[in-house]
Formats: C-alpha cells, structure tokens, sequence
C-alpha cells in the first residue's frame, strides 16, 4: 500500500486528487438499471448483470450482533453477487416462522431502528420506546456502512422497505404499534397497517421511505422493494396450485392476490420514492412483490415507476406468463421446501433458464457467530450451506459463459426430450443454454439452423464439463447424446468458429 506521506508533496497532492475523483466517480456511478438492449436483465457497472444470491434472512442491518463484514466477504468468495435487507419498519419476534436463530429478531434491547429510542421504557423487544419523530443516527451509519461495503464487494443490495406484519406476536414488536412509540399513535388494527387508511402513520411511513432514499442515493448497488409479501395482511384468492386439493385452499396450495387497498398504498410508497428522487442525483430502480409461486399479472396491478416483478416460491411460469412486460422478473426468496441443497439448485436453474433474472435462495446457515454461512443446523423452514453456495456459483458462471443478453426463451427448439422436462435459452443459430432434468442419460432432439456447433454437457453442482463434441450439423432433426448423470444436466452449445 503506498502511503501518501513517503510521496513529495506535489505527488501526494496528485494522489490524492486522483483517489478523490475515484471516489467521487464510484460514488455518482449510475446505479443499477435494466439493461437498454433486453429489459429483461440488468445492466450495471458496464456489464449486463444477473443477480443470484444465497443469503441471510435479512437482518444484517437492524441486528448490531451479526458481523455483515464477514458476511458479504463469504458472498464475494462464494462468487455470488446480491443480498436483500430489510430496512427497519419490521422487526420479528424471536421464534417467529419456526426460525431458531433468527437474524431477524434481535436480542433484547438491541433492535437497530431507523427511530431514536425515547427516554420511556417498555419496548416489547426490549429497552426503551421509540420516538418516530427522529431518527437514529447509529442505524444510518450501519445501513450506509453495510451498503458501501457491500458495493466495493461486486454485491447489489435489494433494500426492502416493508414488510407484512402477519399475525399479532408480529405486531406486538412493531415501532409503528402504539404500545411501542411515544408519539401517540392511535392504530389498533395492523391489517391497515400498509394502506392509506393507517391512523396517521402516512406521514410516518413517507418520512422514513424519504429518509432512506436520500441516505442512500449515492450508491449505485441499490434498488427498493416496496413491500415484503404485500398478500399476507390483505389477500384474496387468486389460483389454487393443485384443483385437485380444492380443500386447501391456503399456503402452499393457493396463490393469494393483494387488494385494492394495498395496492394504493403501495402505488403511493412508490409515489415517494420517485419524487424524492426527481430532485436528486440517481435514479434507482424499483421491484414490487407480486405473489407466491405464480401469476398472470396485470399492468394495473403494477405501482407506477416499478421496473422490477418479484415473486416467492416461484415457478419458472412466473417467468413465462410475464415475459411480455420485459421487466426482469425476480425468485425473491426461497424455503418451506426442506433443507435438501438438490431441491434449491433445482429450482434455481429452472427459474433462471426460464429467463428470470434475479434469484435468492433464502439461507439459514448464516447467524450470528456464523456469518460465513456454516451453521447447517436445521433452524427454520428452509436450508443453506457452502456446498449450495457453490453450486449457485456454477449457475452463475454458466450463464455468464454466454452473451446473454441476446437470449430469450426457446420452447421450439427441442423436438423431442424422453424422460427429462427441458428449459432453453437461445439466440437461434448462435447460441442455445439448455437444462434438462431427469432420467439419465437422455438423448435431445433438437431443430438447429446447419452449421457447426460445439457441445458442451456441464454438471451442475461442481460445474464440471463431463463430455464435448463437434456437431458439422446438416439440417433438419440434430440429436445430441448425454453423459450419465445425476438427477439434472445442463447442455451449452455454440456455433463454432471457424
């Protein structure tokens, strides 16, 4: 490392002019956008970007106890590239969901709010009230402080603002509940919480989302969500997943649509951001929440100014049946299907090969003492380990290995896949990105454009090549054979150069 006192004064003044303007520049660096040439992915620091994560449950701003140093170095290591944080409006009660050790239900006395802590005792969580006409300057340094550290990392942050409050343990550790503020609220039922009939507390909820977005502004590894799961509190029935469970019609066999009122209010919250950010300098993108699993979703349905479509639990039809919109639509968070590594890497390369753009496995093995993510303990409805990790980082650099931006789904070229379902990603005649799942091996038959091709068969979990071939294609059906292999396979295939 040079030191700026071993220089003469004329070069350490040059130096340090030049880290000066460095720093300006990452600084005013144009946030993450959806990328100019295909809408459906991102496009950031001159790259086009997928994000795809494995990450904490969320708490690594609000609990003082979890070390997010540590933990993003695990993600760069781990070659993954974005993490999602709630922002402080939620706070969960230890136990919550199931969850042992929870990052989302600090200890007591140590929720790191957005809000100052009053002098009035009797916080349900532990210490003192909190005051919602100021704020907490210890929260903005640690956000700001976990932000910044996670963009010098190659790590986008998804800054989740809201989230539903669910049930009335939930409530009852809630700033905005009366029992927890000094400042009068009068809001006695929570399922108004998040729409604009909420007692007061707008004006509460602007301040805070303006708050933030001007905190933030200068990063360019940043977008907002506005609501975590908005269909909790306020749903009706959209789908039910299997019609022949017609008698369960709840989680996980119904897809539940938010209404009316909170769709307004969400509409609103994104109202904030936007004209917060009209009189600054970035602009930063907005994801809405969509559903569970899956769901046609209307324009109406989307708030203005959202660029981004999340959706819980989801099946890669999330993807298909909004494809149209060219939005990046994003697997928001895993779980709730075991702790098995398989079942998340399946899901992952399903959604991702359908032409989603953004995927977080939601990883229980990160926990205070455990930010490197080796606390594989069963502790909550879900799983995670560094063997996953990694096998999200073969993902990645498979998609990476194509210019991928110029693919869009393919459900044409494969005539024929007995015994494996299939997913494509292509440019036809140039490149195609294949999936399959199933029995093994399979033999493909594909529709190609002649010419010479080069086929690469990867495994999925090591990422390892476990056969190459040649094909001087000809025209007409091209059947390629694979490799053995275990439960999913996954097959690149380029034009090759002459």
């Amino acid at each position: 490392m040079i030191k700026l006192g071993s220089l003469p004064p004329t070069a350490g003044r040059i130096l340090a002019l030049g880290l000066g303007l460095c720093f300006f520049a990452h600084c005013l660096a144009q946030p993450i956008q959806l990328h100019p040439a295909n809408p459906h992915y991102f496009f950031w620091r001159g790259k086009p970007t997928v994000l795809i994560t494995s990450g904490e449950h969320y708490g690594m701003v609000i609990n003082p106890d979890l070390d997010y140093r540590r933990y993003l170095e695990t993600l760069r290591v781990d070659g993954l590239n974005y993490t999602r944080v709630f922002a402080g409006a939620y706070v969960e009660k230890p136990g919550a969901f199931g969850i042992a050790r929870n990052n989302l239900a600090p200890g007591p006395g140590k929720f790191l709010a957005p809000w100052a802590r009053s002098p009035v005792a009797g916080y349900a969580g532990g210490g003192n009230k909190f005051d919602l006409a100021r704020w907490n300057p210890d929260y903005f340094k640690r956000l700001t402080d976990f932000v910044q550290d996670a963009g010098q990392r190659g790590i986008v942050v998804e800054v989740t603002l809201f989230s539903s409050i669910y049930n009335n343990e939930q409530w009852s550790f809630s700033p905005f509940n009366p029992t927890n503020n000094v400042n009068g609220t009068r809001l006695s039922d929570w399922r108004r919480l998040h729409t604009r009939t909420n007692d007061g507390l707008l004006a509460v909820q602007e301040a805070y989302v303006r708050q933030i977005v001007r905190a933030l502004n200068s990063y360019d590894n940043v977008f907002y969500e506005l609501q975590n799961e908005p269909w909790s509190d306020h749903h009706t029935m959209g789908d039910l997943i299997n019609p022949y469970l017609p008698d369960t019609p709840e989680f996980p066999n119904a897809v539940e649509i938010t209404t009316a009122p909170s769709l307004e209010w969400q509409a609103t919250v994104a109202s904030w951001i936007t004209r917060e950010q009209s009189v600054l300098p970035q602009r930063h993108l907005i994801a809405q929440n969509i559903a569970n699993f899956r769901l046609p979703v209307r324009e109406t349905d989307i708030a203005p100014g959202v660029g981004i479509l999340n959706f819980h639990y989801a099946y890669p039809e999330a993807v298909a049946w909004n494809y149209g919109l060219a939005r990046p639509i994003g697997y928001d968070e895993t779980g709730f299907a075991g702790s098995a590594d398989d079942t998340y890497r399946r899901e992952a390369w399903a959604f991702l090969m359908a032409g989603g753009a953004l995927f977080n496995h939601l990883d229980y093995s990160f926990t205070a003492g455990a930010e490197d993510g080796t606390d594989t303990a069963l502790n909550g409805p879900g799983g995670g380990s560094p063997a996953l990790r990694r096998q999200f980082n073969v993902l990645g650099e498979f998609i990476r290995s194509f210019n991928f931006v110029a693919l869009r789904p393919d459900s044409q070229v494969v005539r024929k896949s007995p015994g494996v379902v299939t997913r494509v990603l292509s440019q036809p005649g140039v490149a195609y990105s294949l999936y399959a799942r199933g029995r093994s091996p399979c033999v493909i038959e594909l529709e190609l454009p002649p010419g010479p091709y080069r086929a690469d068969w990867i495994e999925t979990r090591a990422g390892r090549v476990l056969g190459s071939e040649a094909v001087a294609h000809r025209g007409g059906p091209c059947r390629l054979q694979s490799p053995a292999f275990e439960d999913d396979i996954a097959l690149r295939l380029l034009r090759a150069v002459r």
